[in-house]
């Protein structure tokens, strides 16, 4: 969505005389995982469409399961890529459940070797093809992650707890944004991206330690689903009036829970560093009662 420029002559903009505080840098932008060669991979079903129009009944039968196939394996694919880019920012993640890009690769293979077919292509033809495609495909995207990452010591019912934590939390902030679309405002749309990137800190910091969840369970359950409820109460009121008044209010309330989330992931943190400092303190004794001088 385009977004007007800000500066100091724009209708938000400050001057550069004035004294402002800095929030911190914004660390929420992130590229689209998927780009335009994955979104060209649904090009080849539609050229296969067309192109078996000219075929008779068995040819055009063919070749249109081979466009579906095709079609299939890209959405397969796009699917695949969101997911790796995901399990890549994370430091503690589990493999995907469903190896999207090899099953996009097999399909990208069969869909091709019925193109081939559905133009009289021979048995061996099509299967030289369908195995070229599928090893192009591969070599262009990669396969699936298929093994988890930092998961060694963590309890994985704990962990299946966190997931549903975070997810639960990231639907809030789907709503948010969602929400946020009908005030159509940059400025507290942006002020909400800035929030939404302290509270993402938090839900990385629980993910790494799920022993923090009892902790934080409140923060991305209970304030997280107020913060969406006011979020939507403040989006229907200011599309209508523009009340300058409400959105004063509304950016003082992210100030707050910002400010919140973010002592809290703070408070993870150093109760984390005190966890830690206990451990290396007994370890420490337990060797010293064995005799193993450390110097």
């Amino acid at each position: 969505m385009a977004q007007r420029y800000g500066g100091k002559y724009s209708p938000d903009g400050s001057s550069k005389s004035e004294t402002t505080v800095p929030r911190g840098t914004y660390t929420g932008a992130s590229v689209d995982p998927v780009g335009a060669r994955a979104n060209l991979m649904f090009l080849p079903a539609v050229i296969l469409v067309f192109m078996s129009l000219t075929q008779d009944a068995l040819g055009l039968a063919v070749g249109l399961v081979g466009a579906g196939i095709l079609s299939l394996g890209a959405w397969l694919l796009r699917g695949g890529l969101v997911a790796q880019a995901a399990y890549l920012d994370r430091k503690v993640a589990r493999r995907p459940a469903m190896p999207r890009k090899i099953l996009a690769a097999c399909l990208a293979g069969l869909g091709t070797a019925l193109a081939a077919l559905s133009h009289d292509g021979g048995i061996v033809a099509a299967v030289v093809f369908g195995a070229a495609a599928c090893g192009l495909h591969i070599a262009a995207f990669g396969i699936d992650p298929l093994s988890d990452k930092g998961m060694e010591g963590i309890d994985t019912f704990q962990q299946d707890r966190v997931a549903r934590v975070v997810d639960e939390a990231e639907a809030h902030l789907a709503g948010m944004d969602d929400a946020l679309r009908r005030a159509g405002d940059r400025k507290v749309s942006s002020r909400m991206e800035q929030f939404q990137t302290v509270v993402r800190n938090m839900i990385r910091t629980v993910e790494e330690d799920p022993r923090d969840l009892t902790a934080a369970r409140k923060y991305l359950g209970v304030y997280l689903l107020g913060a969406r409820d006011a979020t939507v109460k403040f989006s229907d009121i200011y599309a209508r009036t523009q009340d300058s008044k409400a959105k004063a209010d509304f950016l003082s309330l992210l100030d707050d829970l910002e400010q919140n989330f973010s002592n809290r992931t703070k408070k993870l943190l150093l109760d984390d560093n005190n966890d830690l400092a206990i451990e290396i303190e007994v370890l420490r004794d337990r060797l010293q009662r064995e005799g193993v001088r450390l110097e």
